[in-house]
């Protein structure tokens, strides 16, 4: 990524455009008959400008294309994220550099992303198979200096931690095995200053009475683990933010088993601890001044002759025991041990539960919003504000008080499951809220809907999309424990 005050020649040009008096002044590194193409290009095309629109010129003053996206109401980092990526994506077969003429745009945001935009998973195919690598991108405006101190204060660590949950949601659940998400995770935050990393192996697990998590992995040959990673940046006092992560590398439902439609995307069952770990991979990298902890809670749910069966009562972590009624709502299960532990040992000023949940999300949302569920109005009232400046939405949906009186069971304290439906996404949530105390400040984020995509966004290609880790990262840095309430 570079920046310049002054637009190199050739190649491929990008020009967001609000309005058609945006070509004289963004255009103006473009020489005068140049600009006289372009906007007789747009005039004769009706271009409206709206942002997501694109036109592309080629053979026009010396480059080989010059991309317009329209810029109409690109005002805040998201929207200018989307720029950013748009340009990325629309560039992505360029021979030569590609200058991006960013005059009055902010810099900075652009260049995240347009990093988010460029990626692509590194996959295993052969060697000859593999993708080029993309062409250098300059971004021009009139501060360069001071866009390049903004990108590499914050922006660089923002883009590498989305792409680093990208990266663990996509990795083949033949590869990704619990212990492999632990050395990933290891991997990444190696020398990163602040930064404190533990693995809890099985018997430490059994040691500690996580019987949740060694309930949900003992169909599997591979066995669960439990990862941690602290982060206090320089200043940062009083208690931390937690953020739980629901951690399944493969799930087959466990003996509860899925239909073998589309279980290949159950890979990306570990959405929720990838992004925890994404999320702090970036407030640490750009040493925010804050304390967070991600925990993972990883396990793989099959349906193997040791499997848990419906009707198994387990006692997680703190003692609080839960009837398991249908083997694949095992998000919740794993997420007992992390909540309550999580809860006992740091007892966090902000406590967050995050998991590819429940399939009733996405009927009750569509694809455009994660859940969000929440006991404390202030603390659902920031959430809702870093969602909306990050980009990555989410709609509250209520915790009735119900709940409680349909999850009851006969033999433990909780059951997993309301028998015969019901309000999935809620009793999902409720079940995991039963695990930390009700006076903890608490939000719950079900991201099964919004995860994975089956179309290129502007910021994420077609599969992974890193969800969660910029509102994640913009709550961290925002939050105000005052205001909880």
């Amino acid at each position: 990524m570079q920046f310049a005050s002054e637009a190199p020649r050739g190649g491929a040009a990008v020009l967001p455009l609000a309005s058609e008096a945006d070509l004289q002044t963004r255009g103006g590194a473009l020489d005068p008959a140049t600009r006289e193409a372009v906007r007789r290009a747009l005039a004769e095309a009706r271009f409206e400008y709206k942002t997501g629109k694109v036109l592309t010129l080629r053979g026009l003053g010396g480059y080989e294309q010059i991309v317009v996206l329209g810029a109409a109401g690109a005002e805040g980092p998201a929207a200018l994220q989307d720029l950013g990526g748009l340009a990325r994506r629309e560039t992505a077969e360029a021979d030569g550099a590609v200058t991006l003429l960013a005059q009055g745009l902010d810099a900075a945001e652009l260049a995240i992303g347009a990093e988010m935009g460029g990626y692509a998973y590194p996959g295993l195919k052969a060697p000859a198979k593999r993708k080029a690598s993309q062409a250098p991108l300059v971004i021009v405006g009139g501060q360069a200096r001071e866009a390049r101190a903004a990108y590499d204060a914050r922006g660089a660590a923002l883009a590498e931690g989305v792409k680093l949950t990208r990266d663990l949601i996509s990795e083949p659940s033949n590869i990704k095995t619990p212990q492999w998400f632990a050395d990933r995770t290891r991997e990444a935050f190696r020398g990163v200053d602040g930064v404190t990393v533990e693995v809890f192996d099985e018997a430490e697990l059994a040691r500690r009475g996580m019987n949740a998590i060694l309930s949900v992995g003992q169909g599997s040959t591979r066995p669960p683990r439990l990862v941690i990673v602290e982060y206090k940046g320089p200043g940062a006092t009083g208690r931390p933010v937690v953020i739980t992560g629901k951690g399944i590398t493969f799930d087959a439902g466990g003996v509860s088993i899925k239909p073998a439609s589309g279980m290949w995307r159950m890979r990306t069952d570990m959405s929720g601890a990838a992004a925890a770990m994404g999320a702090v991979l970036s407030l640490a990298k750009s040493k925010a001044p804050v304390h967070v902890v991600a925990v993972g809670a990883m396990a793989e749910n099959m349906p193997g002759g040791g499997a848990a069966r419906p009707g198994d009562v387990i006692r997680a972590y703190g003692g609080k025991s839960m009837e398991r009624l249908n083997t694949d709502a095992e998000g919740r299960v794993v997420l007992a041990d992390a909540m309550a532990y999580a809860d006992e040992r740091w007892k966090p000023a902000a406590l967050f539960s995050v998991a590819t949940l429940t399939g009733a999300v996405g009927t009750a949302l569509g694809d455009d919003y994660a859940g969000l569920f929440s006991r404390h109005d202030g603390l659902a009232a920031q959430v809702e504000k870093a969602a909306a400046t990050s980009g990555e939405a989410v709609w509250r949906l209520p915790l009735h008080e119900s709940l409680a009186e349909d999850l009851k069971s006969p033999v433990a304290d909780i059951r997993d499951v309301v028998e015969g439906g019901g309000a999935g996404a809620s009793v999902g949530a409720h079940v995991i809220g039963f695990f930390a105390d009700p006076a903890t400040p608490w939000a719950h984020l079900d991201i099964a809907a919004v995860a994975w995509s089956n179309e290129a966004q502007p910021t994420a290609p077609k599969g992974a999309r890193g969800w969660g880790v910029r509102l994640l990262d913009r709550f961290v840095r925002d939050f105000d424990p005052a205001r909880v309430k």
